[in-house]
């Protein structure tokens, strides 16, 4: 049952949840108010707001030329996954199938997944500043997009493209600590929770080519009476050719076998499953 696959859908929606974020800038200004001081790109990272704050506080291994520590600077953004729920509402059937052929011409082989799996996933964004002013900048060029959702188009794995996923703003705190003395660092840090209405793909699967179909036949006037036992004739239809060869090739013989069991009189119609091999 569990056989391993990497089909990226999670680590997809992780990368394009991120991408709406990494191209934040601020300006900071002189004391007159209109000119621009410095324009500073806001770095970006995966992880827990938590540990670039106690890297601010510690300090940190990376030390310059003297032997300094490089202190972290601010402003900076991350986030991170903070759970994934499954959501009920928008499942469909398990059973449905998306299908692909495969790229090559020689191979004849079809590529399918079962149905996706649908979950939210949610996420929180964390902008840490040093001064209001910045993080006030960094909220104002998000919230206007977010109305409260916004969707962004994925290819969650290489069968399934383009799908549309909502990504929808749930909450927006701030918090700022003010403990210790004077000295002390000041920051800034505020929390944006999103959902992503998402979905999980499971493995894809290569079907094999169909080289013989059996149709077993029954007599019309029998079957309507109850009679469905005993089978008029048996069609065997299959192809033969090398090994390797393509199914649209000459190379493939097509042949047609009847075996006949028994003399029947009426309209003979097909009542019996196709199985392919």
């Amino acid at each position: 049952m569990f056989t391993y696959f990497k089909n990226d859908s999670l680590r997809n929606l992780v990368v394009a949840f991120g991408s709406l974020f990494n191209n934040i800038h601020i300006k900071r200004y002189q004391s007159d108010g209109t000119t621009v001081k410095d324009t500073i790109r806001v770095p970006l990272s995966y992880g827990n707001s938590e540990k670039y704050l106690r890297r601010i506080e510690e300090g940190g291994s990376i030390r310059d030329d003297q032997g300094r520590e490089v202190a972290m600077t601010l402003p900076r953004i991350s986030f991170e996954i903070e759970s994934i729920d499954y959501d009920s509402p928008r499942k469909r059937n398990t059973m449905e199938k998306f299908q692909k052929k495969a790229s090559s011409d020689s191979d004849n082989k079809m590529t399918y997944s079962y149905s996706e799996v649908p979950y939210n996933v949610n996420f929180n964004l964390y902008i840490m500043t040093k001064f209001m002013d910045d993080g006030l900048q960094i909220v104002e060029q998000i919230l206007p997009y977010f109305t409260p959702e916004f969707t962004v188009s994925i290819n969650p794995t290489s069968l399934v493209r383009k799908v549309d996923i909502p990504l929808i703003l749930n909450s927006v705190t701030n918090e700022e600590e003010w403990e210790g003395d004077f000295e002390e660092r000041r920051s800034l840090t505020w929390t944006l929770g999103f959902t992503a209405k998402s979905y999980i793909y499971g493995r894809t699967i290569s079907s094999g080519v169909i080289k013989n179909i059996f149709a077993t036949m029954f007599n019309k006037t029998s079957y309507d009476a109850g009679l469905t036992s005993g089978a008029t004739s048996l069609i065997e239809i299959g192809v033969t050719g090398p090994s390797g060869a393509s199914s649209d090739s000459s190379d493939y013989t097509a042949g047609i076998t009847f075996h006949t069991f028994g003399s029947n009189t009426g309209d003979v119609d097909i009542w019996g499953d196709i199985i392919g091999e």
